[in-house]
């Protein structure tokens, strides 16, 4: 292979440079494309450039002699099954994304033990020659609701800049034990990882090196007594697990949550409502993302409650609007 120059497609723009290489290049290895930019072989434009450059539509990337690849593997054909099983899941889908409601207990990614998720389920929505579509952010195993799926690598790269700019509104509908006060706040509270433990967070102390700030705004919504509330919760940042610690960290632990509700807390939950009933789940739900679309204007989507959640609240009287129909407002006609 000689010297070639490929122009960065319109739909590529934002894009790392080494996953645009990969994109185009599935034989060349995250190694080998790091040394090429390194030695100044792969370039943008005439410059040099790194990996993970982002790159923009119209700029050409300059493509050294490279090793043959290994034949492409075949792609198997769309299980018609899954096809309709994630079909049902579907809130809302166009040429750019898909929006789907995904059920309490299905994660979102693989991990030790886990060998059945949504990333490993998109490959059914392959269309003939078309791309499989892309995770934009991620939901908890047991947090049910609304989730982003990109249909090509651009609208990827637009929507993850989006949510790195907080230019998104998510909402979140939870059940907690007890009733804030006051009933509409603000917790600005700093999560660090804790070591050892699988995506588990905490409070940070004050002057911790290696805390994240983390920001939710809440307000209750209902409440039965000062024993359960109804809360809608906004994350202004995105840190693992920040609903679930806040809520802890202000007296009120999602019901069903006993990895962060302090044993005091579980404790004095009154009979009838206890964290850790047999078959208690996480009532925490991805509501609703409103979101700027790639082809201009607003998004708007919300997810039903799931069952559990639907039973909880006939259980504290709690009446769930129904949830809107999508907009798509100001977009190109």
């Amino acid at each position: 292979m000689s010297v070639a120059q490929r122009e960065v497609g319109a739909d590529e723009a934002e894009i790392r440079l080494d996953r645009w290489f990969r994109r185009h290049f599935p034989g060349v290895t995250q190694g080998m494309i790091e040394k090429l930019c390194r030695t100044g072989q792969i370039r943008v434009d005439g410059h040099r450039a790194g990996a993970a450059t982002r790159l923009a539509a119209g700029q050409v990337v300059r493509i050294p002699p490279l090793p043959a690849a290994a034949p492409a593997k075949a792609v198997p054909a769309p299980d018609p099954h899954l096809r309709a099983e994630l079909a049902r899941l579907i809130l809302y889908q166009d040429a750019a994304v898909i929006v789907l409601d995904k059920p309490p207990g299905l994660a979102v990614q693989g991990g030790p033990g886990i060998f059945r998720h949504l990333d490993g389920m998109l490959e059914a929505f392959r269309e003939d020659g078309g791309e499989r579509p892309r995770l934009v952010h991620r939901l908890d195993q047991e947090t049910s609701g609304v989730i982003l799926l990109a249909r090509t690598p651009g609208v990827a790269a637009f929507l993850a800049r989006a949510f790195r700019e907080r230019a998104m509104e998510k909402t979140y509908w939870a059940v907690v034990i007890g009733r804030p006060e006051p009933r509409l706040g603000r917790i600005d509270l700093p999560l660090r990882r804790l070591a050892g433990a699988k995506g588990a967070r905490s409070e940070a102390a004050p002057g911790d090196a290696e805390a994240a700030r983390a920001i939710t705004e809440y307000r209750v919504r209902d409440h039965a007594g000062k024993h359960v509330s109804w809360l809608e919760l906004s994350p202004l940042t995105g840190r693992t697990h920040q609903l679930r610690v806040h809520c802890a960290a202000i007296g009120a632990p999602i019901l069903g949550d006993a990895k962060y509700a302090r044993a005091e807390e579980a404790s004095a939950a009154p009979q009838p409502v206890t964290l850790a009933e047999p078959g208690a789940r996480l009532h925490l739900h991805a509501r609703r993302l409103s979101l700027p679309h790639p082809e201009g204007g607003t998004l708007t989507v919300e997810a039903p409650l799931p069952r559990h959640m639907r039973e909880s609240f006939r259980r504290f009287g709690f009446a769930e609007p129904k949830p809107a129909a999508p907009r798509h407002e100001g977009g190109r006609a």
